[in-house]
């Protein structure tokens, strides 16, 4: 007798089980954030002296009503600001061990109590203002937040902008020469971005056009604008500076109502026109490259030139116009070190900023919006050790100085999720 076994029948397409493998976990994040929530209870919390009180100025003379400063216990406030970074820290792993990623928000929410615990540790037995800290802050991020966005405008479309900093070197020149000697500071904030705009006319042509290697370029071009900034300061400026250095300054703008506002008026609504054309650079800006089709065709020019060629987008020429746009805006935050901030031209002011600002682009995630968060952060730490210098605290200035780079370090490292450039960003296209 046969037995006829008969086929195993194979479940329809509809009813075939289909397994999605979960994405990798990655402990980093997590474990680097419970390790500063660690930090943040012992050294800010159980360690501070007892018995100390951390008092933060509130008000200002001008403001609608007035608000008595606050003092803090500095131990108590230590250990709860402690305890809730443990907690963003185990949320942080929960999420990592259903294979998500910690949250934007959370990452921020944990950075934001450690600076404060931070904040109330160093300043311990002493008070500050902490609405002129916010208020130097932006100040001091303006150029940072213009270089930003001038490398985002440029890597965006696929060319890596290393001459932020001779950019921004050019605009201040030119603003102290051009307000100099027309007397007219605003006609010195004209001049400012058109010499950028200069500056990133050499960048388009020499990496555009000649296809040299844009980091080279970049460096170069730096060099020569020192090189010439320096040359005319000696030569021309140092010899008469009553024509041809003595710009003066913007004031601060109150808008009214808005600037008697507690805290936010004198930090938001009382600043001078350079740090208001910041803030509508930065919403023009990611307006522009995320809500339009220009900025479509921009990205997809930094993403796939290639493909953006076939559909008829001209690869190079968005590439010129975005360089040129660039080193505009650069050129407008140069004119922050002159017009906004000194009243003069100085031998190398703009201290590097430029390259700080390439920092800001990388932490913010080549986004308007991340790269002002940065852009914050260097200006709070920048304010912050001149703050704290005036106060006497034993906490070396040149920590402060350093704090914002160990971020954005451990940013590019993963903390903040992975962090990746436009794919063809320092390539040069030839069209096949």
């Amino acid at each position: 007798m046969t037995t006829q076994l008969s086929p195993a029948k194979e479940p329809q397409d509809g009813a075939r089980e289909r397994t999605i493998a979960p994405p990798p976990r990655s402990w980093s994040a997590p474990v680097v954030l419970l390790v500063f929530g660690f930090v943040a209870l012992g050294v800010f919390g159980l360690l501070a002296p007892s018995g100390e009180t951390s008092t933060f100025g509130i008000a200002t003379s001008s403001d609608f009503f007035q608000i008595e400063p606050i003092a803090l216990p500095s131990r108590v406030v230590g250990i709860l600001l402690g305890l809730l970074c443990l907690v963003l820290a185990g949320v942080a792993l929960a999420a990592v061990a259903r294979h998500q990623r910690p949250p934007v928000w959370l990452v921020a929410t944990f950075g934001t109590a450690f600076v404060l615990g931070f904040l109330v540790w160093t300043v311990a037995g002493a008070q500050i203002s902490f609405t002129q800290l916010l208020q130097g802050t932006l100040a001091l991020a303006a150029p940072l937040v213009f270089g930003s966005l001038s490398g985002i405008l440029c890597e965006r479309a696929g060319v890596v902008n290393i001459a932020i900093e001779g950019q921004m070197l050019a605009g201040a020149f030119m603003s102290a020469v051009v307000a100099s000697v027309s007397g007219n500071l605003y006609l010195g904030l004209i001049a400012a971005p058109l010499s950028g705009l200069a500056v990133g006319a050499l960048l388009a042509l020499f990496t555009i056009r000649y296809l040299v290697n844009q980091i080279i370029v970049g460096v170069v071009l730096n060099v020569l604008v020192l090189g010439l900034t320096n040359f005319l300061l000696k030569r021309v400026l140092e010899p008469d500076p009553a024509t041809w250095n003595s710009p003066g300054r913007f004031p601060n703008l109150k808008i009214p109502l808005l600037g008697d506002i507690p805290v936010i008026g004198p930090v938001v609504f009382t600043q001078t026109i350079v740090v208001y054309l910041m803030f509508a650079a930065v919403i023009i800006v990611h307006v522009s490259l995320f809500r339009t089709r220009w900025g479509l065709r921009v990205r997809a020019v930094g993403e796939h030139p290639q493909a953006a060629d076939t559909v008829g987008i001209r690869v190079n020429a968005t590439r010129v116009r975005n360089v040129l746009l660039g080193g505009f805006v650069a050129g407008l935050g140069g004119a922050y070190f002159t017009l906004g901030a000194v009243g003069t031209f100085s031998r190398e002011m703009t201290a590097g900023n430029g390259f700080i600002a390439l920092a800001a682009m990388i932490f913010g995630r080549w986004s308007p919006i991340g790269a002002f968060g940065a852009a914050l952060l260097f200006g709070f730490a920048n304010n912050l050790q001149s703050v704290l210098g005036v106060i006497g605290t034993p906490i070396p200035s040149e920590f402060m100085l350093m704090a914002p780079y160990l971020a954005t370090i451990f940013a590019v490292a993963g903390l903040v999720g992975r962090v990746r450039g436009p794919a063809a960003a320092g390539i040069p296209y030839e069209k096949g």
